[in-house]
């Protein structure tokens, strides 16, 4: 009987969530979905409730009615998986970019980000931490990133992350030195990176003309770690995968 009860009691709890997640997904009620947005979370020793609350903010998350500031709190704040893929697809670019600078993001969720349609999403995606290296690397090449993000892209190494691998933030550098989006004043700052093939492009790329696409690739390399990895050189006017609908 005692486990009878037991099963009758966790079955009343799954349905009592089901129902109330159901409840907020399609919810109108904006000034409730906003206040829920700002419960506080229940402490992690409360393993029951606070899983069970962390289920309900991804339905206030994908409510379009919870209002687009209170959708962009949760995607600055919330360190939950669930809670940010939900908002990573936001048609608002101020809660996707929220999303991409999110330092408790997968790095394949900020990869999805650095890929966004909107250049502040993948500007922030691709100053996050948690970009992985390949990301970085295309980002570097991509002739519509943002100066900003160049600009971040090509100090890794040097004043930012001063520990990475130092074959992959030349390699990132590198690539930075030859995109025709990088602006002049960048490119002449490579002149003097520590790195003798980086120098060696930021040459070609002033001698070419910093409004020109400069096609020297770097072949493959195999990274201790990370596998090989290689850089490609997009065409001038490349435009990058829009983000998955």
């Amino acid at each position: 009987m005692a486990d009878d009860s037991t099963d009758k009691s966790a079955n009343q709890t799954h349905t009592t969530l089901t129902d109330e997640y159901e409840k907020l997904r399609h919810s109108t009620d904006s000034k409730a979905l906003s206040a829920y947005a700002h419960v506080p979370l229940p402490p992690k020793s409360d393993q029951a409730a606070y899983s069970r609350q962390t289920a309900l903010l991804e339905a206030v998350a994908g409510n379009l009615y919870t209002p687009v500031e209170d959708r962009q709190y949760l995607a600055e704040v919330m360190p939950f998986p669930n809670v940010l893929v939900k908002l990573e697809s936001d048609p608002e670019p101020c809660v996707r970019k929220a999303v991409a600078a999110n330092k408790a993001d997968k790095n394949w969720l900020v990869g999805l980000l650095a890929k966004d349609e909107n250049q502040d999403v993948r500007t922030a995606a691709l100053t996050n931490p948690r970009v992985s290296w390949k990301m970085r690397l295309e980002g570097a090449q991509d002739g519509n990133s943002s100066v900003e993000a160049l600009k971040f892209l090509a100090q890794l190494g040097i004043t930012i992350e001063k520990d990475a691998n130092p074959i992959l933030a030349a390699m990132v550098r590198h690539a930075v030195a030859l995109n025709p989006t990088s602006p002049k004043d960048l490119v002449t700052s490579l002149l003097h990176d520590p790195d003798e093939m980086v120098q060696r492009a930021a040459h070609k790329r002033l001698d070419k003309g910093v409004t020109e696409s400069v096609q020297t690739p770097l072949p493959v390399q195999s990274v201790p770690g990370h596998g090989k990895i290689g850089l490609r050189s997009y065409p001038h006017g490349f435009t990058p995968v829009h983000r998955p609908q």
